[in-house]
């Protein structure tokens, strides 16, 4: 080789080498690291979301918003006291002289109200019929309807009701908490599965970078062609690029599962950035623990959605009650003993005591002849109930299907688990044979970096089906109406 020849070989060496290096520093100095990592596990996450979380905590408002209404209808039974005084004097003379009271207290044996009255008219114009002595009338008695609202009425009904709600509001609470807590979990193992993307991405990257070193250094003394550095090189940025792509999805990642942090006072929090998640274990026998049959069993008696729909049936069997009790006719009886006592330790004679011959009664009675608006509720209530009946076999049918899917999937990818793993650790072999050969002339850089990528992207797959195995497992538990519990945590 001629020395011109072999100074322009130099400098094109040089050359390569020296745009290479600078590129792939650059590159290099923008790689993420933290040596202060602290694991966010799920168990700091369960503790943060169950106590924290807005929606758990508007979810504990159902229930309470439900007794609330409870005392509400219960206001249905509270005794009331009403009076009433009018006066007429004109010319000397007193019209009338009108005082009326009555203490009255609803009760829940037969729809009846106990009636309490004090009545006082006096005057020279007063009616006859209500007319009493300057000492005035007491009476004791009650009113009692024997035909419509005799077993039920709108105030016993509109409470049994509102005690029934008590219990779908404790459902609708669970069912809003598990659902907070599943797409928890959803966000947390892909933020799990970007993590670990992001780390393989970012070993392949620091492997590719120090082997162009050394590559640089092999060439610059002439036991290596200026090409294998360039190879290098572009292996370098050919890897760069991709950690770009999973920082952006790590970040974006990091910003979701963010979104079901809060504090104590109601603020939103960041997921610390030296936060990792936790480790990849899943023990062998997982599946064998679930015990599906009796999983199964339970979401049958407790799965939120079948236990709203049965107290959905439970409601419409009161209303069905009190609409059937509207086909009677109204037969309201009002009686009450009457005396000339104004207390009870005043001397009155027998006569103007409280006797049997003392009394005043009442009969109302009301029919209407076709009875249209009663029967038409009525049978608007039986079609109701015929259609919870149909959606709650169809809910349990549906819930059953899902739980035994879920646990498909789980056994699916379990089965893929085992395997990817053992590939992994195959590749691992394989790379290292071919560092080997490489090492004794006897392999190729573009080899190494095929076996190498390879090897990376096993790693980003096994770290990817244990993310869909830790969502089945969320969804199997979601689709059995519960949620998997961990113990406490230790994050800081």
């Amino acid at each position: 080789m001629s020395v011109k020849t072999n100074f322009k070989y130099w400098v094109f060496t040089f050359s390569l080498i020296l745009t290479a290096s600078t590129n792939l520093a650059v590159a290099q100095s923008g790689n993420l690291t933290d040596t202060t990592a602290s694991v966010f596990s799920m168990k700091d996450m369960q503790e943060i979301v169950l106590r924290n979380h807005p929606i758990v905590k508007q979810a504990a408002l159902l229930s309470l918003e439900a007794k609330a209404k409870v005392m509400t209808a219960l206001g249905n039974f509270d005794p009331s006291i009403k009076a009433s005084f009018s006066r007429k004097n004109f010319g000397g003379t007193e019209y009338y002289n009108h005082w009326d009271s009555e203490l009255k207290v609803p009760l829940w044996l037969a729809g009846a109200d106990l009636n309490i009255g004090y009545d006082r008219n006096v005057g020279v114009y007063n009616n006859p019929e209500t007319q009493t002595s300057p000492s005035g009338l007491t009476g004791l008695g009650l009113s009692i309807p024997l035909g419509q609202g005799f077993l039920i009425d709108a105030r016993r009904s509109t409470l049994r009701q509102s005690k029934i709600m008590v219990d779908f509001a404790e459902a609708e609470k669970i069912k809003q908490i598990n659902s907070v807590w599943y797409n928890a979990g959803k966000d947390y193992w892909n933020w799990y599965y970007a993590y670990q993307q992001y780390v393989y991405i970012n070993n392949g990257v620091n492997l590719a970078y120090t082997r162009f070193l050394a590559l640089r250094q092999q060439v610059l003394l002439g036991d290596k062609p200026p090409i294998d550095s360039v190879e290098a090189a572009i292996t370098v940025q050919d890897r760069r690029v991709q950690l770009q792509s999973s920082t952006i999805e790590l970040q974006n990642t990091r910003l979701l599962l963010s979104n079901n942090l809060w504090d104590k006072d109601g603020k939103p929090q960041e997921l610390p950035e030296n936060a990792v998640p936790e480790n990849d274990s899943i023990p062998p026998n997982i599946l064998s623990t679930l015990k599906l049959d009796s999983l199964v069993s339970v979401a049958d008696d407790r799965h939120p959605d079948l236990l709203k729909l049965r107290r959905q049936g439970e409601q419409l069997n009161v209303e069905r009650r009190y609409r059937q009790e509207m086909l009677k006719p109204k037969l309201n009886v009002t009686g009450s003993f009457l005396s000339s006592r104004r207390d009870l330790w005043a001397y009155v004679p027998d006569r103007y005591d409280f006797r049997i011959p003392n009394y005043k009664v009442g009969i109302d009675l009301t029919f209407p002849f076709f009875l249209r608006a009663e029967r038409g509720k009525l049978r608007e209530i039986k079609i109701q109930q015929t259609e919870l009946e149909y959606n709650l076999e169809q809910t349990g049918r549906e819930i059953s299907t899902n739980i035994f899917t879920s646990f498909n999937e789980l056994k699916g990818y379990q089965n893929q688990l085992a395997l990817q793993t053992q590939n992994v650790t195959n590749q691992k072999i394989l790379v290292s044979g071919e560092l080997q050969k490489f090492a004794f002339g006897e392999s190729t850089l573009f080899l190494i970096n095929s076996r190498e990528s390879k090897l990376i992207d096993m790693q980003i797959k096994r770290a990817e089906i244990i993310s869909s195995f830790q969502k089945s497992l969320a969804t199997f538990y979601y689709n059995a109406g519960t949620r998997q519990i961990f113990a406490d945590s230790s994050f800081k």
